[in-house]
Formats: C-alpha cells, sequence, structure tokens
C-alpha cells in the first residue's frame, strides 16, 4: 500500500514539473529552492500571486543537507513544553543583538523575534514537525532523542548578563530519526510538497544566466537554460546533484566534485535556452563559499578548512543581482568551527594559543570560540584536559553521542590526541611555550579552589586540571585526521530591511528585484550560531515573498523588456 502511495506521488510531482514548463509569464520568478526559495514563493502564492520556482539543482539546496535546526523563541509551545515559556521576544532581542550587530537594523531584527513564535508554527501548518524535548547536556547538535537545546552563547558571558538564557535551537523531527542525523531534508520537503500542493510551479535543473530589465530598468524576467525532465539523463543528472550536496554537507569535497562535474556535463550537454518574463524577481539561490576565487577573496584562511554548502552556492545569485547594479556587504564575514562538545566534559578543559595563554572562555559557542582564534592566534589552538577529566569524557560518549559524531568523538580519545606524563611534556609534545602554559593552568585552577570568576569570563564547566597525565586535542582551523572544520560565508546582497527589495550601490531600491537567504545580507550575516541561517530563510523569505506579489500590480501598469 505504502508502495503504491510513493508510486501515486512520484507520479503526480513529475506531471507537476512537467506543467511547469507551460507556465511562461508567472507575477513571481523565483531563483532557488531552498528554504528562502520555498518560503518566498509559499507567502506570495498566499497573497494572490502566480509563482515559478528555479533551480539549479533538484531543490534543497544546503538548507535539505543541514542539521534541520531553527533558531527561535518568545515563548514558542516547545519551549514551554520544556519549561522556558517565558523566554519574550525582547529577552530574545536582547541576546541577539549582540550577536547580530549590524548586520541589520534594530527594527528588523524586533520584527524577527516577535514573529518566531509565529514562524514555528507557519512550518508546522506546512507540515514540519518539532518537539519540545530539552537536551540535558551541552550538545552542538542533539541525540535523537532531543529536539531542543541551548544552540549558541546563550549561557555564556557577555551574554548571559543581558539576557535569560533560553534554548532556542528547535531541531526538526524526522518520520524515521535515528542517530545524531540530519534533519535538514525533512523540514525542507515539507516545505517544498506544500508549495506543489497550493499550484507553485517548479523548474528543476534550470540554471539562471542573466536578469532581464524593462524599459524603465527595473527586473522583468530572466534567462534561463534548463534541462527537460523528459532529457534522457535527467534522472541520472538528479541522482548525481543530490548525491553531491549530501557528500559536501560530510565535508567530502574531493568526491562531491566529481559527481558535480559528471553533473554539469550532462546537464551542459542537454539544457536549452529559455526566457521568463514576471512581474518581479526574488533570488534565494545560497551563499558564495564554494566560488574558490570569492572565499579567498574575503575569506584567505579558507582553504585551510572544509566548505559548507552545495555547488550551487557558487555565489551565482550575488553575481546575479551585481549585474543589475546590486550592492554587496558583509562577504568577510564567516563562521568557521571545531565543536568542542559533546561530550560536555570536553568544555572542561582550556583552550591554549601557541605562546600558551588562555583563547577564551570554553564555554562559549564552538563557532565563537573559532574566530577568536582566527582572529587573535592565526587560527591555531589546542584544548587541554587532565586524566579525571578524559575519563569523564569516555564515560560520557554512550550517552550524549550518537553515529556518526560518536565515531570521531572515539577517533579522538583513541588516536587523534597528544598525551604527557607532565605538562611540560605535554607542551613539548604540542610546541607550545610549557611555561606559559604551566602559569595558565595555575591560574585556572586558582580561581576555581579560590571560588573566584574565571580569568577569562568563563561561567559553566570549571573543573581544575591537575591529575596527571595530561591531554591535548588539536582544534586548529584545519584538516586534522577525521576532523574538519566547515567554514560558511554570511554576507550577501544588500536589501531594504523591511521589505527584502535589492538596493544599488547608490542605497536606492532596485525595482521588482528582491533577495532572502544566504544570497542577501540577513540575520545571521554578523556571526552565526546553530539554527540563525534556516530561521533567517524563513523570515527573509517570507518577507520577500510578501513585498514581491505586491509588485505585480505595478508591473502591469505599461512596462515592456
Amino acid at each position: 500500500m505504502r508502495s503504491s502511495c510513493l508510486v501515486h506521488w512520484a507520479s503526480s510531482l513529475k506531471t507537476i514539473i512537467e506543467a511547469s514548463f507551460m507556465c511562461t509569464k508567472p507575477d513571481v520568478i523565483v531563483v532557488g529552492a531552498g528554504l528562502a526559495g520555498m518560503s518566498a514563493a509559499i507567502a506570495a502564492a498566499a497573497q494572490g500571486a502566480s509563482v515559478v520556482v528555479i533551480d539549479r539543482g533538484h531543490g534543497g539546496g544546503t538548507s535539505a543537507v543541514s542539521g534541520g535546526v531553527v533558531y527561535a523563541g518568545g515563548g514558542t509551545r516547545q519551549q514551554a513544553i520544556a519549561g522556558y515559556g517565558d523566554d519574550s521576544p525582547e529577552n530574545m532581542c536582547r541576546y541577539l543583538a549582540l550577536e547580530v550587530g549590524s548586520a541589520v537594523s534594530d527594527a528588523t531584527l524586533s520584527t524577527f523575534c516577535r514573529e518566531s513564535v509565529h514562524m514555528i508554527e507557519w512550518l508546522e501548518s506546512l507540515g514540519a514537525k518539532f518537539e519540545g524535548t530539552l537536551c540535558p547536556f551541552r550538545t552542538s547538535f542533539p541525540t535523537s532523542q532531543y529536539s531542543l537545546y541551548f544552540s549558541g552563547n546563550e549561557k555564556a558571558r557577555p551574554f548571559s548578563d543581558v539576557a535569560r538564557p533560553a534554548p532556542r535551537g528547535h531541531r526538526a523531527v524526522a518520520a524515521h530519526q535515528s542517530g545524531m542525523s540530519m534533519t535538514g531534508r525533512d523540514l525542507w520537503q515539507a516545505v517544498f510538497e506544500s508549495a506543489l500542493h497550493i499550484g507553485i510551479k517548479f523548474h528543476a535543473a534550470s540554471w539562471v544566466q542573466e536578469l532581464r530589465l524593462d524599459t524603465r530598468g527595473a527586473v522583468g524576467g530572466i534567462r534561463f537554460r534548463v534541462m527537460s525532465p523528459d532529457a534522457p539523463l535527467f534522472r541520472v543528472h538528479k541522482a548525481l546533484t543530490r548525491n553531491a550536496a549530501e557528500l559536501h554537507a560530510m565535508s567530502m569535497q574531493p568526491v562531491a566534485a566529481v559527481l558535480d562535474r559528471i553533473a554539469n556535463f550532462i546537464w551542459d550537454r542537454q539544457a536549452k535556452d529559455e526566457e521568463m518574463h514576471s512581474g518581479a524577481v526574488i533570488l534565494a539561490a545560497g551563499s558564495y563559499i564554494r566560488d574558490k576565487g570569492l572565499s579567498r577573496q574575503y575569506i584567505p584562511w579558507s582553504y585551510r578548512v572544509a566548505t559548507l554548502g552545495t555547488a550551487g552556492d557558487d555565489g551565482g545569485g550575488i553575481r546575479l543581482a551585481q549585474s543589475v547594479g546590486a550592492a554587496v556587504d558583509f562577504l568577510n564575514h564567516s563562521s568557521v568551527s571545531r565543536m568542542l562538545y559533546p561530550p560536555e566534559s570536553l568544555s572542561e578543559g582550556i583552550v591554549v594559543s601557541p605562546n600558551g595563554q588562555r583563547v577564551a572562555a570554553e564555554d562559549l559557542y564552538g563557532a565563537t570560540m573559532s574566530r577568536v582564534l582566527i582572529e587573535q592566534h592565526e587560527g591555531y589552538g589546542f584544548l587541554i584536559l587532565d586524566s579525571d577529566q578524559w575519563k569523564r569524557i569516555k564515560n560520557q560518549i554512550a550517552t550524549q553521542t550518537e553515529t556518526p559524531w560518536r565515531y570521531l568523538i572515539q577517533f579522538i580519545v583513541y588516536w587523534g590526541h597528544k598525551k604527557g606524563a607532565t605538562i611540560e611534556r605535554l607542551a613539548e609534545k604540542i610546541g607550545v611555550d610549557a611555561q606559559v602554559m604551566r602559569t595558565t593552568i595555575i591560574a585556572y585552577n586558582n580561581a576555581i579552589i579560590g571560588r573566584v570568576p574565571d580569568p577569562v569570563g568563563k561561567i559553566a564547566y570549571r573543573s581544575a586540571i591537575e591529575t596527571g597525565p595530561f591531554y591535548s586535542i588539536d582544534i586548529s582551523l584545519r584538516r586534522s585526521g577525521l576532523m574538519v572544520s566547515p567554514a560558511m560565508g554570511l554576507g550577501g546582497v544588500r536589501t531594504e530591511s523591511s521589505t527584502g527589495e535589492v538596493l544599488d550601490v547608490a542605497g536606492a531600491k532596485i525595482p521588482r528585484l528582491y533577495a532572502a537567504g544566504k544570497n542577501a545580507v540577513g540575520i545571521s550575516s554578523n556571526k552565526y550560531i546553530s539554527g540563525l541561517a534556516l530561521a533567517d530563510c524563513v523570515f527573509s523569505g517570507r518577507r520577500a515573498g510578501e513585498h514581491a506579489s505586491t509588485a505585480i500590480y505595478s508591473s502591469e501598469s505599461g512596462s515592456s523588456l
């Protein structure tokens, strides 16, 4: 029975995709079918607009291979279940103001926080599932039993000084969840299927080459190349791009790149030129992290780490906007992370630079710690632990990790570390100034023994380092054994904060052109914490879709290509 339903669904989806080729002049064109693009499409359609979504792959983008974590607060149903129903939009906003900085206006951030509860409810109305099972230990990604967790710096200073800590990482629940599995595809699939159900048309394997301007300089359509669903190797192309995206997410770029090249070879020989006119265009085509030129220009150290993104994150959407005069910003902002947890006892140690001094408080979010490593220590650092802490880490592996993360932690515990009978011997093995490192450890221990504040502001997970042998884990931002440091670009196209309209270099709006998600500067463009990018995809996508649908009325008054 289930098999026949799947066959019927697949047949219906093929019919919908094929029928979309007959829609040549929609009200709104969305470029990119990730979470931002599909959110924009649904929002526009809800206002009565006809919508076509164009995607160079087969839908999903980086959203579908993500962890499926959406940052939300202000008193969501899930927070209330976990005992944090008193988290208010104002409290959430005070915290995020420190993370977001000047990336968006105060008014935009306030709106984001006020609408946060409704955002989760909106996703649930489309079929996404979230639960309120709170993870009881510190983690960078919850195990399968838990769906809500502290996903940023909420409990660390200075953040906890200005806002009450509350868990806001809402991990989407998968239908068949096992291990620490990524649930981004489950989240995206629910939104995507809802979009198709309400009549939104979808062009897969379609690469936009140019934005078309009308006689008044407003964006009025696109020129693109498309591979028909009837093409002989369409299904092969789909399988290749989907598998490549999964491999990119696992930081297996060399293998993923081979699949991408084969897919591009097939597409290039079977794609045909097309044009489509519209009342408005929304760019939601991802970031630029997969473009080596842009990455090395704006993130010079990117060659040392793994890039977090699919083949579509090559800056194509950003370049399309720039081709008609768009301004860009925050391209030199990025996120890279070598997580120190789970297990949570890894946070009991201290992180030192090659000169032996503390880097930052170890209860900070992993990407925040990594940012300090980059900005102040050229990306090099070492986590120092004693034997008691090491035993606790090993004991916590069974309860605080699941595959695939468990394999990485086991690699660290059994092979990926250095060990020394004394602090001096360990310092010698890792190339750190031994005298300075001992002084640093003594200062850390004395603060714990004396019950005084930590020298660098650490609040939780304070445990003296005093029992040998001693251990070190290299957390430098480079590949080390099985450990990688995934990086993503945070900047994009400048937009008007209340509408998502793209701005030119003079600060003026480019008529009927919008941008959302990682294609644009947004909530997560200054700093990244888990879940903030997907939350901004939904927020900025819906904003652009709602406003773009109103542009169709002005587009009907006499413009021509």
